[in-house]
């Protein structure tokens, strides 16, 4: 059994994947399997009707598949946002067809939330490997200015040809190889939540996303040329942190501190030149944040922690609420969140002296793990170069001042437990900044 097999024996929504060279024409035998005596409904826009949308409309009318009239978003700034989300609702709820999504993030989101809103499943044909959310559960929408994760079960079968996703534009591939690269912290991440209580690792999820990541991450290079291997390669990668995501019904396997910057971002509507910045690219500059505090934890004296100064110092939480105010500087809305998350994972003083003891004498082995698991920060910046990803803050229109006060902010962003949370928990975090962010640091700010 082979990975891809190997996942889908354990995911929950997805039953079917075809990835290779030239198998757009499997579309047609997997709607009918999966599908039999059902009517289709390609989705697409402008773009991906072009390149792949009306080539599957001909392959499913070849093949005898009964359709209705295609679905194309027209609009140029088409993104997924909730009054797309009313628009595609509209037209399925006249039809029983079975959507086939052809597109790669906004147009799957679009169509996997609206197929959950009118009771059907669907399928989705990849044009790019821009990013995991193919077959994760979930659907990340805009809706009242706020980019929100909606649950809706992931696609029950997908096509991906990788000559396509090759040839799209080179920007997706980076975005997407951002989007993976940040596999490599976010499972350092989950090593320390494991260690310390907060949350067990799932060792088959686990494995799923990194067994043959760093493989799948090995030509940057590649990628951005449109190497057909390297980008299926790529795409395999992602397709199967979605799978991992579906097996555990969280992004956990995915996603750690590198994922909380783009969250916070998002929240804080970043633009860079008037438009919005992808995922991946966010979450590129989240993966240097998170790879630097790890490398940072490796050279601190975890084992001599005096952990009985990190619980006198704990705040308690009525005393962690008014920080969140403060941080936050009273919005409603950020304030809401934070609240409600940093509930999620709060201590109090006892279970603080716990968490760290048990990260004191899980640190000798735990520290060989996360040294083996990370790629050198120094490495992850060339690599987002090679690729054509963001490497420096500001190439996402994120200043080094603003930079810092995204890492401030972290620690209450989501329930989640990163690095991050333990360098705040053993009163590290200002140290660890100050070495960043001042002079000589890698993001001096002058």
């Amino acid at each position: 059994m082979n990975k891809v097999e190997s996942a889908l024996s354990r995911t929950t929504d997805t039953k079917a994947l075809v990835i290779g060279t030239d198998t757009l024409p499997q579309v047609a035998d997997m709607f009918r399997k999966l599908f039999p005596d059902k009517r289709a409904l390609v989705v697409a826009d402008a773009n991906t009707w072009r390149v792949a949308g009306d080539d599957v409309h001909k392959i499913l009318a070849g093949a005898g598949v009964a359709q209705d009239e295609p679905y194309v978003f027209t609009d140029p700034k088409l993104y997924a946002e909730w009054a797309y989300v009313g628009e595609l609702d509209t037209v399925l709820a006249e039809t029983d067809a079975v959507p086939v999504a052809v597109g790669s993030g906004v147009i799957n989101d679009l169509t996997k939330l609206c197929s959950s809103h009118n009771g059907r499943r669907y399928m989705v044909v990849g044009t790019a490997a821009s990013m995991d959310g193919y077959t994760a559960y979930g659907a990340s929408i805009t809706k009242d200015g706020n980019k929100q994760t909606f649950d809706c079960p992931a696609p029950l079968g997908m096509v991906l040809d990788s000559n396509i996703a090759a040839a799209a534009p080179a920007k997706l591939s980076a975005s997407g190889y951002a989007d993976l690269i940040a596999k490599i912290p976010a499972g350092a991440d989950w090593m320390l939540a494991d260690a310390v209580g907060s949350e067990l690792m799932d060792d088959f999820a686990f494995s799923v996303v990194q067994d043959g990541l760093k493989e799948a991450l090995c030509d940057p290079a590649g990628v951005h040329a449109g190497n057909v291997v390297k980008v299926e390669q790529l795409a395999e990668g992602l397709l199967l942190s979605g799978f991992a995501m579906q097996a555990t019904q969280s992004s956990r396997p995915a996603s750690g501190a590198e994922h909380q910057f783009s969250h916070l971002w998002d929240m804080e509507h970043l633009k860079y030149n008037g438009a919005s910045v992808s995922h991946g690219f966010k979450v590129g500059i989240g993966t240097l944040a998170s790879t630097a505090f790890l490398e940072m934890l490796l050279e601190a004296p975890v084992g001599e922690l005096d952990v009985e100064k990190c619980v006198a110092a704990w705040k308690s939480w009525e005393e962690t609420e008014a920080d969140i105010r403060r941080i936050f500087d009273n919005d409603p809305e950020f304030v809401a969140r934070g609240l409600v998350e940093t509930k999620g994972k709060y201590v109090d003083k006892e279970g603080l002296r716990r968490q760290l003891q048990r990260l004191k004498k899980a640190w000798p082995e735990l520290s060989v793990r996360i040294r083996r698991q990370i790629i050198p920060f120094g490495e992850v910046r060339r690599r987002l170069e090679l690729v054509g990803a963001p490497y420096e803050p500001e190439q996402i229109g994120v200043s080094r001042a603003r930079f810092r006060a995204s890492f401030e902010k972290i620690p209450y962003m989501r329930s989640r437990f990163t690095v991050i949370d333990i360098a705040f928990r053993c009163g590290w975090m200002e140290q660890w900044l100050d070495k960043l962010f001042g002079k000589g640091g890698i993001w001096e700010i002058k």
